[in-house]
């Protein structure tokens, strides 16, 4: 029934918006090895570029931070947790790597002036991410890299700030555990790596990278990467772009601790698999401005399929915000990377359908994305209510409007005609979670106002829609 590479088994966890060890392993195995795939099909692509586009000292260098790398991975032994894997599997590398890939490949095979100069300003970046590999590897080591509008970012480590705000050249020298940072006509800048994520300078202009805690105990610190120049996507002029990245001070990295040092209680509380899935597939937080209006009321949240393992999101005010942030963004990498393992539709990206959390029509992709996550959210507050009833009111009034969300958009997932024998099982298992979810409805308030909203919601849908076009008899 499914793809060979996807056992029975796996498909059905993952359809409830489960998915236990393997099936989660399973997801995070052909993701890295997708990374790792793409990253060699930039290397392929930067030696067969015309000069035009990739010059033959943009090749060379390229081909020395490989080098680089490489001798990295062999000092640390190798293996899925190399500092050098670490590295090439940050879920950050991604974005880059698919710029780069359109770089080489410009549109008509024509690149502008312009073009050329970002093409070679993503290409130094890989420098970047060579360098901090090595250096935590422990080789030695003397480079140049290139501050990009007076900031040189080391993945992982931190950022230099320069009082020059172009691109300038800085020797990077690495010995017995020292960052030395030189450039002409200017005091050096010394830099010694923490043992994980971070690295401590004395010099103000240095800014290092910042890591919350271990989700649990044992659990590997949680980077807060406010410093990537690839960790939100291009601004698009539509209502729904994300908001800005933000580079929080103290007082929000705060906030940011509060929240998520009671994240894995709350998530635990709602089932042992809300942990175990964020232990599996997190791998960085990127922190968010608040939506324009917000004004503390609200937060945007985010994944990118090219990003996997990354979640940005603006500052969660508690606990129980973050961990349905959590639930809600871990779906979608779920899901997103289910789908490049095995088709579950071959429906096409026409946007006609009616989803109840948009205003806008989707197409059938985004409606089994939203759908899928909302039943997670729907299952997680309808947890947290029977748990605590006491204090169940707010966690009721979630729970029934993600469940009537859900029960409005089955009908059109189910009686698709392009799913796929996978596809068809995913979507009646998740037919069978939102009936199962509700043998044990919300109070009888909630549940009806929750209805009523979507029927609004629904009615104002339909209103915006276009007109059909007048019938002509030929």
């Amino acid at each position: 029934m499914t793809s060979p590479a996807v056992p029975d088994r796996a498909l059905a966890e993952l359809s409830r918006t489960e998915g236990g060890p393997d099936t989660l392993a399973l997801l995070v195995r052909d993701q890295d090895t997708r990374r790792l795939l793409m990253l060699r099909a930039v290397l392929d692509a930067a030696e067969a570029a015309d000069p035009a586009v990739c010059p033959g000292p943009a090749k060379r260098r390229l081909r020395e931070d490989w080098a680089l790398l490489t001798a990295a991975d062999r000092a640390a032994g190798g293996g899925a947790h190399s500092a050098a894997r670490a590295r090439l599997t940050h879920p950050l590398l991604g974005p880059w790597a698919r710029r780069v890939l359109a770089g080489l490949n410009p549109r008509d095979g024509r690149p502008t002036a312009q073009d050329r100069t970002g093409l070679l300003r993503d290409l130094a970046h890989f420098s970047a991410v060579a360098v901090a590999a090595a250096a935590r590897a422990g080789l030695p080591f003397t480079t140049d890299l290139t501050a990009r509008d007076g900031v040189l970012t080391l993945p992982s480590l931190g950022a230099l700030r320069l009082p020059e705000r172009d691109d300038v050249r800085v020797e990077v020298r690495h010995a017995e555990g020292r960052l030395t940072l030189r450039r002409p006509d200017a005091p050096e800048v010394t830099v010694c790596p923490e043992h994980l994520i971070g690295a401590w300078s004395a010099t103000p202009a240095w800014i290092p990278a910042h890591a919350l805690p271990g989700l649990v105990p044992g659990a590997a610190p949680m980077p807060l990467d406010d410093l990537d120049p690839y960790r939100v996507p291009p601004r698009e002029p539509d209502q729904y772009a994300l908001s800005g990245p933000m580079p929080p001070d103290d007082a929000e990295r705060k906030r940011w601790l509060q929240a998520w040092s009671g994240t894995a209680a709350v998530l635990r509380g709602a089932g042992e698999h809300r942990l175990t899935e964020s232990l599996a597939l997190l791998r960085c937080l990127v922190p968010l401005e608040p939506p324009p209006g917000a004004a503390g009321r609200g937060g945007c949240s985010a994944t990118r399929r090219e990003a996997f393992g990354a979640l940005l999101s603006s500052t969660p005010a508690t606990p129980v915000a973050l961990a349905a942030t959590l639930v809600h963004e871990v779906q979608h990498t779920k899901l997103a990377a289910l789908s490049e393992l095995v088709e579950l539709h071959r429906a096409g990206p026409e946007a006609r359908y009616f989803a109840p959390w948009r205003p806008d029509p989707r197409p059938y992709d985004g409606l089994l994305q939203g759908a899928y996550s909302h039943l997670a959210m729907a299952d997680f507050f309808q947890r947290r209510a029977l748990a605590d009833p006491a204090r169940g009111a707010a966690a009721w009034a979630e729970h029934a409007r993600y469940h009537a969300q859900v029960g409005a958009a089955l009908p059109a997932l189910v009686g698709s005609p392009d799913l796929t024998p996978a596809g068809r099982s995913f979507v009646d298992a998740m037919a069978a979670v939102h009936e199962r979810l509700a043998a044990r409805p919300a109070p009888r308030g909630y549940t009806a106002r929750a209805q009523a909203y979507v029927k609004a919601v629904r009615t104002l849908w339909r209103q915006r829609q276009p007109p059909a076009p007048p019938f002509t008899n030929r």
